[in-house]
């Protein structure tokens, strides 16, 4: 694994496909999924040590169950004539969170390029049109109520380390997803752009429309653009209902940078969600509808999608519910 300031970027075999072309012109309505690892341990009964889906890549049928999350979406895209955005079960495989599930550095080297050559298999299978994969990385600690927050250098030096070995694969973007304060978003923006990558950063918000740390999503997404010159190409929220910040979005230049709403199916808080026992999946159709609702009021919003409680119902509603905007 490459060391802090080092920079490898050659590929051999490179399939790359949209990374020097983000976000693709050729789809006006992108749908992404991140909410498999509460399908998984809820509907599925799959136990995910430290909620990692990586380690399903050491196995077969760990694979598989990986694979038909993607196909599934792959398919739906076709079905909704909608392009794709395939997010890599790679949210936590980062060298802090590994290490407390027992993997090292040159496993989580392995593993994160595992899913994406993976993923870029799959989409060389298929015949559909955009398929983009986006390398999904998450923040060093709890997403919902990190301990301590790091400098913009902190965050840009730790995330290095796996934006370095995703660099090598044929990713064609970099999701910091459900990051819950700015400067670690501006650490991930500055180690992406240092490898050429293009990066879309999702915030996560609490039941008030604001970051879990109390920055308005306003003061979050200007802090980062400040802060990098503008490098993200877009914007989205993750990991909340959609009544949680339908209220604070606003006909303003601010709103323009976000593209993108993957929500969550329930409307309890993070910290409800944390120790619930069964899975709260809210209505999918509401879902659907609500999300609709969103991009009809703000149609620059090109990516739609579930998070967690979510499963491909809640995705073939949101899908339907768009298209008939």
């Amino acid at each position: 694994m490459l060391r802090f300031g080092e920079i490898e970027t050659e590929r051999s075999g490179s399939m790359v496909v949209y990374r020097d072309s983000f976000p693709p012109e050729s789809a006006d309505l992108f749908l992404a999924y991140t909410g498999m690892e509460t399908d998984l341990i809820f509907n599925k009964g799959v136990e995910l040590q430290g909620f990692a889906s990586y380690p399903l890549m050491e196995t077969a049928e760990g694979r598989e169950l990986l694979k038909g999350y993607l196909k599934d979406l792959i398919a739906l895209g076709s079905e909704t004539d909608t392009g794709v955005i395939l997010e890599s079960p790679t949210w936590v495989a980062n060298r802090d969170r590994g290490a407390v599930i027992g993997y090292s550095p040159n496993e989580l080297k392995r593993l994160n390029q595992d899913a994406i050559a993976m993923m870029a298999a799959l989409r060389a299978e298929s015949d559909h049109a955009p398929t983009v994969i986006s390398a999904n990385i998450g923040p060093r600690e709890d997403a919902y109520a990190p301990e301590a927050q790091m400098s913009p250098e902190e965050a840009e030096h730790y995330h290095t380390e796996q934006l370095s070995v995703l660099a090598e694969t044929d990713v064609d973007v970099i999701s910091g997803y459900t990051l819950a304060y700015p400067s670690e978003a501006i650490g991930i923006v500055r180690a992406a752009r240092r490898f050429g990558l293009p990066v879309v950063i999702a915030f996560t918000v609490e039941t008030d429309g604001r970051l879990p740390t109390g920055a308005s999503l306003q003061e979050a997404i200007s802090q980062v653009d400040d802060a990098t010159d503008s490098y993200v190409a877009y914007f989205m929220i993750n990991c909340a209902h959609p009544e949680h910040f339908s209220s604070v979005l606003e006909n303003a230049p601010w709103m323009q940078r976000i593209k993108g709403i993957i929500a969550n199916a329930s409307r309890c808080s993070h910290a409800e969600l944390d120790e619930a026992e069964e899975l709260d999946d809210g209505n999918p159709t509401e879902l659907g509808r609500q999300l609709s609702d969103i991009r009809r009021r703000f149609p620059h919003i090109q990516v739609l999608g579930g998070c967690c409680g979510t499963d491909m119902r809640h995705m073939k509603e949101i899908a339907t519910a768009a298209r008939g905007n």
